[in-house]
Parts: structure tokens; C-alpha cells; sequence
């Protein structure tokens, strides 16, 4: 499966009593299909699946990809602790139809070189889907640099593209030249976009559409076509946007987001807490902003 542009993360809503609404996901998902993504991501750090359980996990996962339909290709993002559970989440995705795994080492002890392989070897073989590596260091308390990941993607048969996540520009630079730029590979941090489309990344793992409809695909397309111009100034209008929902919390900051734009979503799971009321004041500005832009 090739993938490139624009991969949206759809949060996870939840009703009054914390449970899964599945009628908010669907206006979530229709929200991402409307900003023109290319590909769907769920249940990555936006989507809150570190705190579902394994049948809401399931149900989530089950449902994107029934109601996404083949519109655009479905991404499922597992990220485990055991290669055991990793194998049964990659089955499952490839059970329901998803397009792509994209798969994080998740690690409370550190995790040699040789485990990190064998894990991705393990699932790799245990489903025919492709994956994605995700080098996200911070969430999953492993790093893995850009030549060990183009070892796996050279030798594991289904692995096939990565997504870089680290915030240094430079493993995005080595990725490409290692690689002679064969090896596709993503941005996932939203204020490195412009840079890391640049410097070769095909394409940008991002929740921002949520909130800012097309506006990430604009800036994806003006880099596509050479008009460095316009990708500038559309990088700069969403720049504080971007870094606010990052260091306010992805889960938090675009359900608040949702809210402001009259779409209840719930509030993120706890420990995790909504927006402050000044928080939620300075995203409305933002929001009013950039969406009142042509």
C-alpha cells in the first residue's frame, strides 16, 4: 500500500458517561474527509488509545475503517508493550480491512536494537499488511535511529515506510540520503512541516485538519509544486496553531477545538484534563483566525 499527502488523526469522542460515541466519530471522520485528507490514522496519541480498553480499541478501530469504506486508505497505529499484544492488534487491523499498520516499539525496560527487530520481525510475519515505523521517542521511551530503521525496512518484508517523530530535522536529512530518498517517509511533528516536506518527507501525520479544514493539504500541495512562496506563507499562518495543540496536549486541545466550533466530543480521558479556560479562550482566537482565511 503507498500512501502519501495529508494523514489525518480523528480524536475519540466520548458521551457524558465516558463511553465511545460513535455518532461523534463519524462527524469527526467526515470533518477529516472534508479537509481532503489522504489517508485516516486512528487510534494514535489524538485518538486517546493509550487509555481504551481492548473492546473499545477493537469497536474504534472496527468502526473507522466500516465507515471510511475505502473513501481513502485506513491506518491503524498500535503501539504495545508486548510483541504478544502487538500481534493480536496487527491481526485484528488486517481482520477488519486496514490499509496500513503503523507500529511504535512501546517500552518500559530499554529495549536493545535486537528486541526492537525481532518485534517489528514478529508482526511482520504474523500479518501481510505494511507497516509503518514510528520512531516517537517521546510517548514510547524509544528512539531508533534513522539507519537502524532503514536496516528493518531493507530486511523486514512488510516494513515499508517510517514516520519520524523525534523533532530533529536531521534524521529526516539522513533518512533520505541514506536511503537515496527510496525510502517514503513522514513528518509527525506539526511545527516541522514545512522543513520536513522539504527535505523529502511525502507526507505529514497531522490532527490539525480537524480543527482547520484544508489548510494542511493547501500548505502539502504548495510544496508538491514547487511554489515555496505560498508553502511558506501557509506554514507561518499555522504555525502558532500547530504548536499550541502539540504542547497543550493533542487529545485535549482539538476536543476543545470541536467544542468551540459546536461539536461536543466529550472530554479526554482521565488523568488526562480539558483545556483551562484561558486556553480555551487563545485556540478560539486561533481558530477564528485562521478559519476566516481564505
Amino acid at each position: 500500500m503507498n500512501i502519501s499527502g495529508i494523514i489525518g488523526y480523528p480524536i475519540t469522542p466520548f458521551n457524558n458517561d465516558q463511553c465511545v460515541d460513535f455518532d461523534k466519530l463519524r462527524a469527526v471522520i467526515d470533518t477529516l474527509l472534508t479537509a481532503k485528507v489522504d489517508a485516516i490514522a486512528a487510534l494514535g496519541s489524538a485518538g486517546e488509545a493509550a487509555y481504551l480498553s481492548q473492546t473499545e480499541w477493537e469497536n474504534v478501530a472496527s468502526y473507522t475503517v466500516k465507515y471510511v469504506a475505502g473513501r481513502v486508505p485506513v491506518v491503524i497505529r498500535i503501539a504495545e508493550l508486548t510483541t504478544e499484544q502487538a500481534l493480536k492488534r496487527a491481526t485484528y487491523a488486517h481482520s477488519i480491512g486496514a490499509d496500513v499498520i503503523m507500529l511504535s516499539p512501546f517500552s518500559y525496560y530499554k529495549l536493545s536494537e535486537d528486541e526492537i527487530y525481532a518485534h517489528y520481525q514478529s508482526v511482520s510475519d504474523a500479518t501481510p499488511l505494511s507497516i509503518m515505523i514510528y520512531n516517537n521517542p517521546a510517548t514510547c521511551g524509544v528512539d531508533m535511529s534513522p539507519q537502524f530503521m532503514l536496516k528493518m525496512v531493507n530486511n523486514i518484508k512488510n516494513a515499508t515506510m517510517i514516520k519520524e517523530s523525534t523533532g530533529d530535522i536531521q534524521r529526516m536529512h539522513k533518512i533520505y540520503k541514506l536511503s537515496n530518498g527510496a525510502v517514503p517517509f513522514f513528518n509527525g511533528c506539526n511545527h516541522m512541516a514545512l522543513e520536513a516536506l522539504n527535505a523529502g518527507a511525502i507526507g505529514w501525520c497531522t490532527a490539525a485538519p480537524c480543527l482547520i479544514g484544508d489548510k494542511p493539504k493547501q500548505l502539502f500541495e504548495a510544496v508538491q509544486s514547487g511554489n515555496s512562496n505560498k508553502a511558506k506563507e501557509l506554514f507561518y499562518q499555522q504555525y502558532d496553531f500547530l504548536e499550541f495543540i502539540v504542547k497543550s496536549g493533542l487529545a485535549a486541545a482539538v476536543k476543545s477545538g470541536f467544542s468551540l466550533q459546536g461539536i461536543d466530543v466529550g472530554d479526554p480521558r482521565k488523568p488526562l484534563l480539558p483545556l483551562s479556560m484561558q486556553e480555551q479562550a487563545k485556540l478560539k482566537d486561533m481558530l477564528l483566525n485562521l478559519n476566516s482565511l481564505s
